[in-house]
């Protein structure tokens, strides 16, 4: 069993993964799997953070390294960006072989796609909610929160529907897509267990 989650910012979809894989007793991935590619490409950390879920131009791409630009035209491994979208997901592949799991964004979804044991979700929330759970979070205002909603959730969308060739958030591309806002986080996390148990991931009781 692997579950992936795709989450608009400040929904709480990183704390409802945790949770669920704690109640499952099963892995859970979201900075460490950088931190796995890093180790496994032997690119730096710093530059899986930088590219994380979040699409740089072309002239970004060539501004930061012009040498892995050049060589890519030479027929070399291709920029910077590429190589580390590639570890990314064969890191997930990786990870998904190891045993069950929970994978949080990064296409997790689409990198499994040729799998029968994978759930793909996405959580959501109304706007209003994302913000006062951003700002108390991250002790800032509400217009803050609010912008740092719009950038970061316009950068998943642009890395998935980029790398995917789906729709972020679009429930076609997913198994399920929940609003936390309805049920809270921990009844959230009840909800998917109940479905996992219905459809034969987990034994029920």
């Amino acid at each position: 069993m692997v579950i992936t989650v795709g989450r608009q910012y400040g929904s709480g979809g990183r704390e409802i993964g945790t949770a669920l894989a704690n109640r499952l007793g099963i892995a859970y991935y979201d900075d460490l799997l950088l931190k796995k590619a890093a180790a496994e490409s032997g690119l730096c950390e710093e530059l899986f953070h930088s590219f994380d879920e979040r699409p740089k131009s072309f002239l970004y791409s060539v501004a930061l390294d012009p040498f892995s630009f050049s060589m890519s035209h030479a027929g070399a491994k291709g920029s910077i960006e590429q190589q580390v979208y590639l570890a990314t997901y064969g890191t997930i592949q990786k990870l998904a072989d190891q045993g069950p799991c929970v994978l949080i964004g990064r296409c997790a979804d689409y990198a499994l796609k040729d799998r029968d044991d994978v759930i793909n979700l996405f959580i959501t929330a109304p706007l209003e909610s994302r913000i006062k759970r951003v700002a108390m979070r991250n002790g800032i205002s509400e217009k803050e929160a609010k912008e740092r909603i719009r950038k970061l959730d316009k950068d998943r969308a642009a890395y998935y529907n980029f790398y995917s060739a789906k729709e972020w958030g679009d429930a076609k591309s997913y198994d399920l897509c929940i609003d936390s806002s309805l049920l809270g986080i921990q009844n959230t996390v009840d909800l998917l267990e109940t479905m996992l148990k219905i459809k034969g991931f987990i034994p029920q009781n």
